[in-house]
């Protein structure tokens, strides 16, 4: 309340201001206008900045399409991935061919659209198992403090510190070496389960410090005040305000995850025949590359391209979500 000075007791005449009559300050505008001036929320503020970005359209446009061509790759080509023909051996690009042929005769061109299904299902499979698993710990920690804070930041600690190409070798030579005859998906289960080990302790401590920062807010004290229990703090308070940080990190590390996919699958440890992904065509092409630089150009250029957009996705998406970056 304001104080009643000797000047606020003067009664002199005051000029009205818009909105005081009784009628809303913008009753006079048109109905697109007032729907302008609503206040907007923070995903409402970013989807604004966004729309305005054209890297984020560009990168979206690419991601939607290797979507489409990790779905439904038949739509892109009616090529054999799989089986070739001897006779059509390191045969060049032409008409009948874009990509030419490999050194077993199979269409380059087909293996390179069907090699998106296993880099980004295995990609979009591992951060999804990391983002449970390291939300659910950091969320714990976070909320709960003490011991149980402690105990589970130590044990993250042990996983951060174990060298990820070394941690991959240990785990998918144990369980995938040379001598085992796993199927397809089993191969690709593996490779998940690597990559969701050795990755999740990053997402416990980004989810812990969202917790730890919004736990103590007025809105979380007044709801415990008022008698809220612990899941529906968490559920209905905590959970949507430390979301953003950890949905923009997770986009990024798509981008990420293929190419450590990638990595893993030329080092002869990762993804291996009959699978056909883009980290094996590069480690059966790395002998030719003098011969046929082909086999190593196509499908390194679908890799890089679709890690850059998910990479430039998850930065737009970033700088859009963080008031300070605008």
């Amino acid at each position: 309340m304001s104080d009643p000075s000797a000047a606020s007791l003067v009664s002199t005449p005051r000029i009205e201001q818009p909105g005081e009559s009784g009628a809303p300050a913008n009753a006079g505008l048109p109905e697109s206008a007032q729907k302008q001036q609503k206040p907007r929320g923070l995903l409402g503020d970013a989807w604004l900045d966004l729309r305005r970005k054209p890297l984020f359209w560009i990168s979206a446009a690419f991601i939607l399409v290797f979507v489409v061509m990790a779905a439904f790759p038949s739509l892109f080509t009616s090529g054999d991935a799989v089986n070739g023909a001897l006779s059509r051996s390191l045969v060049k690009p032409s008409a009948d061919a874009w990509f030419g042929y490999d050194v077993q005769g199979r269409d380059v061109f087909a293996r390179t659209i069907y090699g998106a299904r296993a880099s980004i299902v295995v990609a979009l499979l591992s951060v999804i198992g990391t983002l449970l698993i390291g939300g659910a710990m950091g969320m714990i920690a976070g909320y709960r403090g003490g011991w149980v804070d402690a105990l589970l930041s130590r044990v993250a600690d042990i996983f951060f510190g174990l060298p990820f190409v070394l941690g991959s070798i240990v785990i998918l030579t144990t369980f995938n070496g040379s001598g085992r005859d796993n199927s397809e998906w089993t191969i690709m289960g593996l490779v998940i389960m690597s990559l969701t080990v050795l990755s999740w302790p990053v997402v416990m401590r980004l989810m812990r410090s969202a917790v730890l920062a919004t736990k103590e807010a007025d809105y979380i004290v007044a709801a415990r005040a008022l008698g809220a229990g612990t899941g529906r703090i968490i559920f209905k308070h905590l959970l949507p305000n430390c979301l953003a940080p950890i949905l923009v990190y997770g986009t990024i590390m798509v981008g990420s995850f293929i190419g450590l996919e990638a990595t893993l699958s030329f080092l002869g440890i990762g993804l291996r025949s009959p699978v056909v992904s883009w980290g094996i065509m590069i480690s059966e092409a790395q002998t030719l590359i003098r011969v046929a630089p082909y086999l190593l150009f196509f499908p390194a250029a679908f890799l890089v391209t679709a890690v850059l957009s998910f990479v430039t996705l998850g930065e737009t998406v970033r700088e859009a979500l963080d008031p300070k970056l605008r």
